[in-house]
């Protein structure tokens, strides 16, 4: 029993070894940090070219979806050309609904049900790369737009990430932002850094806010 378990403790170890290989190995956005605060960062991007793909639905159905034609898009299978490295964080950000008229009412503060609501997936592109040199996307599904320079507070939390462990780490990131008087602008960003066979603890995502100060 104890080689046993000398077997699954080197399996488990081993496992995190190339977990932690593969991670580091995979291109992120590069940034500048402000401040931190424990799990808490202001952080300044510089302009970032990405792949988009807008999905309805809930939240986690709506990522699902739009994984496939980016994924599609960067492995070159729906157009021609070179595949393009896979990069970290996928990205997922709610749309608000243009002002409209007439004015109505309903729960849900930007006009849209939680399990009906727009979203914007979004792949970004290694640093290498700029609109122009990029491949082309096949129609009009995956669409690449640069994204501008722009500072963003960001709170990281590990485990699997489910809209109540999200809404409990955005209300956090709100609450501090207030108590800073930090403006936040627009919708949160939801970041998630690993695929979903990554064991829960390993795993590392965010809420970010775009804010004023850049």
């Amino acid at each position: 029993m104890m080689i046993g378990l000398g077997i699954l403790g080197g399996a488990a170890i081993l496992g995190i070894g190339v977990w932690f290989y593969v991670v580091s190995n995979v291109e992120q956005p590069k940034y500048a940090l402000v401040t931190q605060d424990g799990a808490i960062e202001l952080r300044d991007y510089p302009a970032l070219v990405v792949a988009e793909v807008t999905r309805r639905g809930d939240r986690n159905a709506a990522v699902r979806a739009g994984f496939s034609p980016l994924a599609g898009y960067i492995f070159a299978k729906n157009r021609g050309g070179d595949s393009v490295s896979m990069t970290a964080p996928v990205l997922q950000e709610r749309q608000a609904i243009a002002m409209t008229a007439p004015v109505t009412q309903t729960p849900s503060g930007d006009g849209q049900s939680a399990t009906d609501a727009s979203w914007a997936i979004r792949f970004v592109m290694p640093a290498k790369y700029t609109l122009e040199t990029l491949p082309k996307a096949a129609g009009d599904d995956v669409r690449l737009l640069q994204v501008p320079p722009q500072r963003r507070a960001a709170i990281r939390f590990s485990g699997v990430a489910t809209d109540a462990v999200i809404a409990a780490n955005e209300a956090t990131l709100r609450a501090w932002l207030a108590s800073r008087n930090i403006t936040m602008l627009g919708l949160p960003t939801y970041a998630y850094y690993n695929d979903p066979f990554t064991p829960g603890p390993l795993r590392r995502n965010e809420v970010m806010f775009d804010v004023k100060g850049l």
